[in-house]
């Protein structure tokens, strides 16, 4: 069978706690070798979405150490806009982080294109946020992207995922938070817009809107994905109380 690769959460680390410390505590069960990478905060960046900018959660001491444990950095760019000046102001944030491995997660295909021209090593994949749930947009996707993320509903979807022909290229998620059951998911476009202008108070979720079904943090059947043929998978941290993930 494949050896599973994760992409890993490091959103929620506790500020000084180090790289090593919060593996132990929170994904003690992931064998090093499986962890592709950790995604989060480092340095500023107008780019980043997905969550709100607070302060970084992988500090260069961290990134150093997971180095020397042969773990790539994930970037999460998901901002929903970006404009080619915006792009050039992030040129000096793109190089310090640039070496074969490591890989960006985004949102807007201009901003994919425009790294992939310039940083060819980076290794790109296409958010959850831009809600590939087709065979036709997985191979539009393909086009730009070198990985692809379903979003979680689809791991519910057997059919569909058989269907899929190469599943080197897609990351599931190993498991699930609010997003599997929100209906509108307007956190993410407000969050583009709180980054870009450092306003957290822009932020907005559909659950104040209308109600849904809360289901806390679910695990998906990982042995079954992956006899389908899925090998690539991304893991949240639980929140306290087990509501969402981060």
């Amino acid at each position: 069978m494949m050896q599973m690769q994760y992409t890993i959460s490091a959103r929620g680390k506790k500020s000084g706690q180090s790289i090593q410390m919060y593996i132990r505590e929170h994904y003690s069960q992931i064998p090093i070798e499986e962890i592709d990478s950790f995604f989060g905060f480092t340095t500023f960046s107008t780019l980043y979405g997905g969550r709100i900018w607070g302060e970084p959660e992988l500090s260069e001491y961290d990134i150093r150490s997971m180095y020397k444990l042969d773990i790539n950095l994930r970037l999460p760019l998901t901002n929903h806009q970006a404009s080619r000046e915006e792009y050039e102001e992030n040129i000096p944030f793109l190089e310090k982080y640039y070496r074969p491995g490591n890989s960006i997660i985004i949102t807007n295909d201009d901003l994919a294109r425009w790294i992939r021209s310039d940083f060819p090593e980076y290794r790109l994949e296409a958010s959850v946020i831009k809600n590939i749930k087709s065979l036709k947009k997985i191979d539009q996707a393909a086009k730009i992207y070198d990985t692809v993320i379903l979003p979680m509903s689809c791991n519910l979807d057997a059919p569909f995922l058989e269907s899929i022909d190469d599943k080197s290229i897609i990351t599931l998620f190993a498991n699930a938070g609010c997003a599997l059951t929100c209906p509108s998911k307007i956190c993410y476009p407000s969050i583009s817009k709180a980054n870009k202008v450092g306003d957290p108070n822009l932020f907005r979720c559909s659950q104040k809107l209308k109600e849904r079904e809360l289901l806390g943090m679910q695990d998906f059947d990982l042995d079954h994905l992956q006899s389908l043929g899925f090998e690539r998978f991304k893991l949240l941290r639980s929140r306290k109380g087990g509501m969402t993930g981060v």
